[in-house]
């Protein structure tokens, strides 16, 4: 009877012990959080303390905006700010075309725990001549900052600024009054371009910013539909620049009155087949840029890219011989394309040597389902510019024996793990510029042949590796008015490759050839029947139809032309 009082008043001591540590735990836990709350809010906390707690902002945080305007005139002007105090957005505001003036964006900017008392963060910026707080009923009782060429800046004198998701941490540059963006926690400031007179809004500069830090990119995986299907479209030579300029070559030169925005038209074009098509990836098989009309880079590109991650699409991309005419090399461009959502685009080997070029990479196409296996591949490949040897080859460049040596190597390593897939692997590859027997003209073929077949006159034989290698169709872009489907055969007469052309997609590039209208060539793969069918939708005209539809692999066979 003792015993059993004795472990009854044991046990609860214990059961008040446990509820006394954890009565305590929650207070002491009640504490710290308001202690951060209220340090985050009015910085309680001793410097010292608090320059040891986790950052909210890791990179830098902006402190200041401002314009610095100086002659073009002027060879020893470098318009540059106090490089110790300020950082220059190397874009010049005027694209370089200002005839007496150059400007150009400069900020300060400051690790979060090297603010001092006297620092104020931006947490918001607007362009406009009005000061927000009376154009904006929302901002009505906030206090704006005025800055050269249009520019208000809101600061936050509180030192919890640095915390907040406001605050702004980078500052770019982009161009036109079609400008986009892309990139994941940037925005274009509201109220349009800065107030500079740079000729118009064709190129006007307007500022995009981000708040907080870089969010990491994680690459899509492709994956075979429930149905067994995946669908690919291909957007080939949208020839996309900076700002908005005319139509080159439309059709029909009336449409619309006569007015055609180019880029305005093209992108109209390609959201509506989008839309309409519902595909699984997009392959942007080169182009993409119109170098000479393109001074800023990103500024086009981001016109394309932005539809396509706004509608979740994974896209891969290769170079064709405009894309680098501007300013932006093909490495620096890949790199661009590396950092944006959906994108599957790889610069690809590096060990070879640079006249391999940049984007010769696979994409692996899973099988639908928790299976890990491929059930397609694509292989991209870099057809670079113009030709090396102009004296004894005019005309354009051609793959290089090491991609070749590439290709194959990368086929070969794949095969065993293709054996494991339980239906007929299909493999696809896609390049910028036609091989050279895309002319051979007693080949059969299904689409339109309009203009020269611009490929390169010296021949490494590519054409012979896709066929070793079990490749069933390759297709290209580059000629913009040929959009044909062309069968190889081997020396039985056996259907072996099917060549295809995209067709022209935009309105910057040529493409006026006898009535011509700009188009998108689809393909659709059937993994159920080891089938590819291709096809094509046009901007003008039959818009609902798909023109030239053609079944060309079944089985995994390559298929000889149908009769239509």
């Amino acid at each position: 009877m003792y015993v059993a009082a004795q472990m009854r008043a044991q046990l609860a001591l214990k059961k008040r012990k446990v509820r006394t540590s954890v009565q305590l735990g929650i207070l002491v836990f009640t504490v710290f959080l308001l202690v951060l709350f209220l340090d985050s809010r009015y910085r309680v906390l001793p410097s010292a303390v608090h320059n040891h707690l986790p950052l909210h902002h890791e990179g830098l945080v902006i402190t200041d905006i401002t314009i610095q305007t100086c002659s073009s005139l002027n060879p020893i002007s470098k318009c540059q700010l106090d490089q110790e105090q300020w950082h220059r957005v190397e874009k010049d505001l005027y694209l370089g075309t200002g005839w007496v003036s150059k400007a150009y964006v400069h900020i300060k900017r400051k690790k979060e725990e090297e603010l001092t008392e006297e620092d104020r963060v931006i947490v918001d910026v607007r362009t406009g001549k009005l000061d927000p707080a009376m154009g904006e009923k929302a901002q009505a009782s906030e206090k704006w900052e005025s800055r050269p060429a249009g520019i208000w800046i809101k600061r936050s004198a509180k030192r919890h600024a640095s915390d907040s998701k406001k605050t702004i941490t980078a500052v770019d540059v982009l161009f036109g009054a079609d400008a986009v963006e892309s990139r994941p926690g940037w925005e274009l400031v509201p109220n349009g371009a800065l107030h500079l007179d740079t000729g118009g809004e064709d190129k006007s500069p307007r500022i995009s910013i981000r708040r907080g830090q870089p969010e990491a990119i994680k690459k899509p995986v492709p994956q075979i539909t429930k149905d067994g299907k995946f669908k690919i479209m291909q957007i080939s030579d949208l020839h996309l620049s900076t700002g908005v300029r005319p139509c080159r070559d439309p059709e029909p030169p009336d449409y619309n009155g006569g007015h055609c925005d180019a880029d305005t038209r093209t992108m109209e074009f390609i959201e509506r087949v989008l839309d309409d098509e519902k595909p699984d990836m997009v392959v942007l098989s080169g182009d993409q840029v119109n170098g000479g009309t393109a001074p800023d880079v990103p500024s086009a590109l981001f016109k394309i890219t932005s539809v396509l991650i706004e509608r979740k699409i994974p896209y891969a991309a290769i170079f064709g011989n405009h894309d680098d005419e501007g300013v932006l090399s093909r490495g620096v461009q890949m790199q661009l394309y590396e950092s944006l959502p959906y994108s599957l685009s790889e610069a690809g080997p590096t060990s070879i040597d640079g006249s391999m070029g940049v984007g010769n990479y696979y994409v692996e196409v899973q099988a639908h389902g928790s299976s890990k296996h491929s059930a397609l591949t694509l292989y991209f490949l870099d057809t670079h510019a113009y030709s090396p040897d102009e004296k004894k080859y005019k005309g354009y460049d051609w793959l290089k024996p090491n991609q070749i040596q590439w290709f194959t190597k990368a086929a070969e390593s794949l095969k065993e793990s293709h054996m494991k897939y339980a239906h007929i692997h299909l493999d696809m590859a896609f390049i910028h510029i036609p091989l050279p027997e895309y002319a051979i003209t007693d080949n059969e073929r299904l689409g339109q042949w309009k203009e020269r077949v611009t490929a390169p006159r010296f021949n490494t034989h590519f054409k012979d590796a896709l066929v070793e290698q079990g490749i069933k169709v390759v297709s290209c872009g580059h000629d913009h008015a040929n959009d044909y489907c062309m069968l190889s055969k081997n020396p039985q007469s056996d259907p072996e490759l099917w060549m295809c052309y995209a067709g022209g997609s935009g309105f910057g590039g040529y493409g006026g050839y006898d009535g011509y209208h700009r188009r998108i060539r689809l393909f659709e793969v059937d993994t159920n029947q080891g089938r590819i069918s291709t096809w094509k939708r046009l901007e003008y005209g039959d818009i609902g139809s798909k023109l030239d539809e053609q079944i060309i692999v079944d089985q995994g066979k390559v298929l000889p032309l149908q009769s239509q």
